[in-house]
């Protein structure tokens, strides 16, 4: 058995909707004191009252190194002290390669890569006091391990992410703070749905496991990486897609 995280203070970016909110919920399931952040304040709000009084929010953007502090430091405020960073925020919108622009790919890679590292900086004196001190990055197979067309922005901002976390975990030993990344297949949320229910359909087809996975399976997997239990594990990926990425075609799975 795990641990007890109940008390710890956890700060989860992109947190509003979609596997950011599916991570807070299962940290404050488990006792934890989350806050969780974005740029929508009505989602925010909704999010947090849905999530229970373990969980506050405040609007912070993370490509702004500015609010990234900012929300650090309001975290230690209410809370005391700081333990967990999940950095979460990502957007992933459609763009074909032939037809990208300069500020499509300067936005994706703006919250998705530099949000991460402008997160963990901010965090880092406020896990460096911690006796926990742990960082979660959500990552994705795609970009690292898979491709999918009109996300190759998307793709590489997340296999950057991956980068950093290797030599990131090196400096951060030192301070007794571990790095690692959890790489989701396709996991239901409210954007994957917008895709239709043709796409998941044939995105459940290719699975092993036969379902999309949900926000709570990247939940668990993310307070696990932050559990006492994981203090040996740092610079590691983890996918977690349900077998997803192992079959070479649909006919390893017995389909066509």
């Amino acid at each position: 058995m795990l641990t007890s995280p109940a008390g710890r203070r956890v700060l989860v970016t992109g947190g509003s909707r979609g596997i950011g909110k599916g991570i807070a919920a299962v940290f404050a399931e488990a006792g934890c004191h989350v806050v969780i952040t974005g740029r929508d304040e009505d989602a925010l709000a909704g999010a947090s009252a849905e999530l229970g009084r373990n969980v506050s929010w405040l609007v912070a953007d993370t490509s702004d190194p500015a609010d990234c502090r900012a929300a650090a430091e309001e975290t230690v405020r209410r809370h005391g002290g700081l333990d967990v960073l999940c950095a979460n925020a990502g957007v992933f919108p459609e763009d074909p390669l032939h037809s990208m622009t300069p500020e499509s790919l300067q936005r994706v890679m703006a919250t998705n890569f530099h949000g991460t590292v402008y997160s963990v900086q901010a965090c880092l004196d406020a896990l460096a006091e911690s006796d926990l001190g742990r960082i979660v990055v959500t990552s994705s197979i795609t970009g690292p391990i898979t491709g999918f067309p009109g996300w190759s922005h998307y793709g590489a901002s997340k296999a950057a992410q991956l980068g950093f976390i290797r030599t990131a975990a090196i400096e951060l030993a030192a301070k007794g703070i571990t790095i690692n990344a959890i790489m989701p297949g396709n996991i239901r949320t409210e954007g994957l749905d917008a895709l239709g229910e043709d796409y998941l359909r044939r995105m459940a087809a290719s699975v092993p496991l036969g379902r999309l996975g949900s926000v709570s399976d990247i939940g668990h997997t993310a307070l696990f990486l932050a559990s006492a239990e994981a203090g040996f594990i740092t610079g590691q990926t983890i996918v977690v897609d349900g077998g997803q990425v192992l079959p070479e075609s649909l006919d390893a799975l017995g389909t066509s």
